[in-house]
């Protein structure tokens, strides 16, 4: 019977199928059209994100560190994936720019409880940049990723020595002539 029902002429066949999936996509298409508006025109200079490309479900996002933290004066590049359920279903975000952080492990991926079990459909890109940014200054040392950087956090001096060597070494030389 079931078989019937989807294959029938009636019911428009695979099409009808396939039909909820295009319109979930186009509905996230609107929704992530209108956070790049609004994050164009929001002027923040300490936070940015855009489509790659002709990608609209995938970001290049960039964020500073917060003044008066070790991360002042310091920029990241972001990598957001956006699931066709969104905005009910979290986007995937992970650094781009290798970040020593208790809350960010080697390959980028960050512990940041809105991205997991405390996503909220009301969230939008903005307020994911804005929660990184302030957890650069502010770690769940609970929940530690990166448990050398966690554990020097509280020393200031040690943690921003570390923070540049890390950045150093992933930063390449400039040449000179």
């Amino acid at each position: 019977m079931s078989q019937t029902a989807i294959g029938s002429p009636t019911t428009g066949g695979s099409k009808a199928a396939a039909a909820p999936s295009s319109a979930a996509g186009q509905s996230v298409n609107k929704r992530l059209q209108t956070e790049l508006m609004t994050l164009m025109t929001a002027g923040d200079p300490s936070l940015s994100a855009f489509p790659e490309g002709d990608n609209i479900f995938q970001w290049t996002g960039t964020i500073t560190g917060g003044a008066g933290t070790v991360y002042e004066g310091l920029t990241f590049k972001l990598l957001l994936k956006f699931p066709t359920s969104y905005p009910f279903e979290a986007p995937q975000v992970t650094f781009s720019t290798p970040c020593f952080h208790p809350n960010v492990d080697q390959y980028g991926n960050i512990c940041l409880d809105i991205l997991k079990e405390k996503w909220s459909a009301v969230y939008n890109v903005r307020t994911i940049l804005l929660s990184i940014q302030s957890l650069l200054g502010d770690p769940n040392l609970d929940s530690p990723l990166n448990g050398h950087a966690a554990s020097i956090w509280h020393n200031v001096p040690e943690y921003k020595k570390a923070l540049l060597k890390h950045k150093s070494a992933h930063t390449a030389e400039p040449r000179r002539p």
